[in-house]
């Protein structure tokens, strides 16, 4: 048997269980644009004019919601996230930010310490404060954002199935 064949054959065990697990990995919910800028809040507080109108995919635990005439401001606590986009609240955090969403959002949609995934541009920078300090909050105009749930979180499933026949999901 030549040599290229007896590797192939050897590999081929290694590389289907590598093609099954990456298969099992949960996919992300946002498809990364080709220009997502992967820094996060507190580095475009620092030099805000380096990142305006970039795209980001960012996360983390929604602090306070507040609704203006034409836009809800929802302030958010960054946390890095996996590979599927959830955020990882037991990592440090990377900085507070402000999500701007068109319209009318319903707080209860997003309570106090609810995670979320978020994808949309850059807008700039706004002063403010978090208790008495002075503080920095780069605005992301979101474009899409999900509001994850105890049992997404939980889950090592993959977001997508796929396969033969009929069935029933419950």
């Amino acid at each position: 048997m030549p040599l290229l064949t007896r590797c192939a054959i050897r590999w081929l065990p290694a590389l289907a269980a590598m093609t099954l697990l990456a298969a099992c990995a949960p996919a992300p919910i946002f498809k990364a644009p080709s220009n997502v800028t992967s820094v996060p809040p507190d580095t475009v507080a620092q030099a805000p004019e380096r990142y305006s109108g970039r795209a980001v995919i960012w996360g983390g635990q929604v602090v306070a919601v507040q609704n203006l005439p034409d836009s809800t401001e929802i302030q958010i606590l960054g946390y890095p996230l996996d590979a599927s986009q959830r955020p990882l609240p037991n990592s440090p955090a990377g900085g507070r930010f402000i999500a701007i969403m068109r319209g009318y959002v319903e707080p209860l949609s997003y309570p106090a310490g609810a995670l979320v995934t978020l994808t949309g541009h850059i807008e700039g920078v706004r002063s403010g404060t978090v208790g008495d300090a002075n503080y920095v909050f780069p605005l992301v105009k979101v474009d899409a954002a999900h509001v994850w749930t105890a049992e997404e979180l939980r889950s090592d499933k993959p977001h997508f199935s796929f396969g033969l026949g009929v069935g029933i999901v419950r």
